[in-house]
């Protein structure tokens, strides 16, 4: 997830975007590194890291109800929560930071 935030950053700086190593946006990144020329949307990436937070607090709370159930050790629960915990409050920061972002265009007089 860090690193997706990384290749936002070089996106928005009109840096190539060769960071993105998580989840769904694997291909994403092997095609910008391999200089394909493909284009990558702001849309595509900010889909791609909500797919991704939203399977990583899936397994997070599949692995509490294994734990439940007996089937996971304590260490996976605790890796998995603290990982969608972390996965969650990324979101919330780019989330705030897209809000902030929006009000400040729209207090611009045009």
């Amino acid at each position: 997830m860090i690193d997706s935030i990384k290749s936002i950053n070089g996106l928005l700086s009109g840096s190539a975007l060769t960071g993105v190593e998580t989840g769904s946006a694997n291909s994403v990144s092997a095609a910008a590194a391999q200089g394909t020329g493909s284009q990558v949307s702001f849309a595509q990436i900010m889909g791609d890291m909500a797919s991704d937070m939203a399977n990583t607090v899936k397994l997070g709370e599949a692995k509490s109800f294994e734990a439940i159930q007996g089937k996971a050790s304590t260490r996976e629960v605790v890796d998995a929560v603290m990982n969608a915990e972390q996965t969650l409050q990324t979101a919330i920061a780019i989330r705030d930071k897209i809000v902030t972002a929006y009000l400040e265009i729209a207090r611009m007089q045009i």
